[in-house]
């Protein structure tokens, strides 16, 4: 007897009001993904990588202008597509966060539920990962218009963490 493999299905909008998440779901195509995951594997040994940190929380520092939620009020489909640096020693009492997706009171208290600089700091210091960049990222996590937020956002942070000679980035979602 032979039993079919059941492929896992994840129901990204399960915490979602019905018509939001039927609404957002309309915008994704119906076929499943076809092709290669895409993966580049660490090419340096994790304990002797440099990790860089992004997020899409709406993170910034206090000195930095917050996220535009003002206008995604008046235009939905509008997610502002700029980005913050935040350097790798950031603490909960040196932030700002802006989102309107997400519960931003958690991270006001402590960042590390959505950006653990202190953790890989620990992990640093244990051996673990060789260093951490010097800069993490933060931007916006409601985008629309991808291409804007590629141009805007990504190129330059990949072009500083180049620069930084980074190995490896961690991806925390909001």
């Amino acid at each position: 007897m032979t039993t079919a493999k059941s492929t896992p299905h994840v129901n990204g909008f399960q915490f979602l009001p019905p018509k939001l998440g039927a609404w957002i779901n309309s915008y994704i195509p119906a076929e499943d993904f076809k092709g290669p995951i895409p993966f580049a594997p660490l090419s340096t040994p994790l304990a002797e990588a440099t990790v860089a940190m992004v997020t899409s929380a709406g993170i910034s520092s206090e000195s930095d202008p917050p996220f535009d939620m003002a206008r995604e009020i008046k235009d939905p489909l509008w997610g502002d597509p700029s980005y913050r640096c935040l350097p790798a020693a950031t603490t909960a009492d040196e932030i700002d966060v802006n989102h309107l997706h997400i519960n931003t009171d958690y991270i006001k208290q402590d960042i590390n539920v959505i950006l653990p600089l202190q953790r890989l700091a620990e992990l640093v210091v244990a051996g673990e990962v060789g260093a951490a960049a010097p800069t993490a990222y933060s931007f916006y996590g409601f985008q629309w218009e991808r291409e804007s937020f590629l141009e805007k956002s990504i190129a330059p942070m990949i072009d500083r963490m180049k620069a930084e000679a980074v190995d490896g980035v961690l991806l925390t979602p909001a």
